[in-house]
């Protein structure tokens, strides 16, 4: 199986075994062909919760961290307070070492969190919301973690956003009692791959 196999079998996935087994056998090439895409979610999401935090002083889970890509882009812009999840054991292990996590811990985030409620400042969710990745329901279960006025900061691959129903889901959040809507915007996911994304930073009511 070469590198360039594992980016186009991401998108062919249809159950959480087979998406389990995929990360578990990409790990250790996963950072070298994202990268080589130009990989600009991390980013974006990073500089869209710096817009709306007092940097310094908040802490941040960031679900389904992977190999720990977004969570150095946070650590970029300077956020220090960096929690993170997956439920790949070797893309944790990964992650850990990239040394700006403060704790990384193993999570199914299609099931209940082991989290207390209003947990978080932030929670980040950067290229998890997939078919066969997460669930939309999972946005309660972000929410249910973030802190009362605290913020869910979502970013995915285009076409999960309209076939995935993820941007309806959202929009059903924001206009009902759980959250606003701060911050919705297209632009680059992985553009040396021709694809573009989404990113979306809610308010928790």
């Amino acid at each position: 199986m070469t590198v360039e196999k594992f980016l186009n079998q991401t998108y062919r996935l249809e159950t959480q075994e087979e998406t389990l087994a995929h990360y578990e056998a990409w790990a250790d090439t996963y950072d070298e062909e994202i990268t080589e895409n130009n990989y600009a979610q991390p980013s974006r999401c990073a500089s869209a919760l710096a817009q709306f935090s007092t940097i310094d002083e908040i802490n941040v889970l960031d679900i389904g961290c992977g190999s720990g890509l977004s969570g150095l882009a946070l650590n970029d812009f300077g956020f220090k307070n960096i929690d993170g999840c997956d439920f790949s054991p070797s893309m944790l292990e990964k992650a850990k070492s990239t040394n700006v996590y403060q704790k990384l811990f193993l999570a199914d985030i299609n099931e209940e969190l082991d989290i207390e409620e209003e947990t978080y400042d932030a929670v980040c969710a950067v290229g998890v919301l997939a078919f066969a990745h997460v669930r939309t329901e999972a946005l309660r279960q972000m929410l249910r973690v973030v802190k009362s006025k605290g913020l869910l900061v979502i970013g995915l691959n285009e076409h999960y956003w309209e076939g995935g129903s993820v941007g309806e889901k959202i929009r059903e959040l924001s206009e009902g009692d759980e959250a606003e809507l701060l911050f919705e915007e297209y632009g680059d996911h992985l553009p040396g791959a021709d694809i573009g994304g989404w990113v979306a930073v809610l308010r928790k009511k």
